[in-house]
């Protein structure tokens, strides 16, 4: 059974910093793309960032939306099946629920940022952002 546990979301100040954590089991996880997803009320979700499984003699890929690209850094430790978002210089319009999720590594774009590509979900974890 796979499960990913998100964790490290908290209530921060506008420019403050936080580092969520994705710890996964029941997979190979060197084999997963893993990423990002966040979701604020009455928004839809939407892609933050990816890093893939590895890809030849790629150590791994990386992906960012471009509202984050400059200022949130995602990386994993597979020794640890833990996957990480450093976000920095955080903006309230960045509060939202932030999910985890596991792609095994068959699409066509790696990593990919379309939710529908993804087969496992974390149950997320709350970031709040004060102004």
């Amino acid at each position: 059974q796979v499960q990913l546990v998100e964790s490290g979301g908290g209530l921060v100040q506008a420019g403050g910093s936080l580092r969520l954590s994705c710890a996964a089991s029941g997979l190979t996880f060197s084999r997963y793309d893993m990423a990002w997803f966040r979701q604020a009320p009455g928004k839809e979700r939407e892609f933050v960032s990816a890093i893939s499984g590895s890809i030849g003699a790629t150590l791994y890929a990386t992906n960012y939306a471009d509202s984050v690209k400059d200022h949130f850094t995602i990386s994993r430790d597979n020794a640890k099946n833990t996957i990480y978002l450093q976000m920095n210089s955080l903006k309230p319009e960045e509060t939202a629920v932030y999910y985890c999720a596991a792609d095994d590594g068959r699409s066509i774009i790696r990593p990919s940022p379309s939710v529908a590509a993804y087969d496992y979900w974390g149950q997320g974890t709350q970031v709040t952002v004060s102004s």
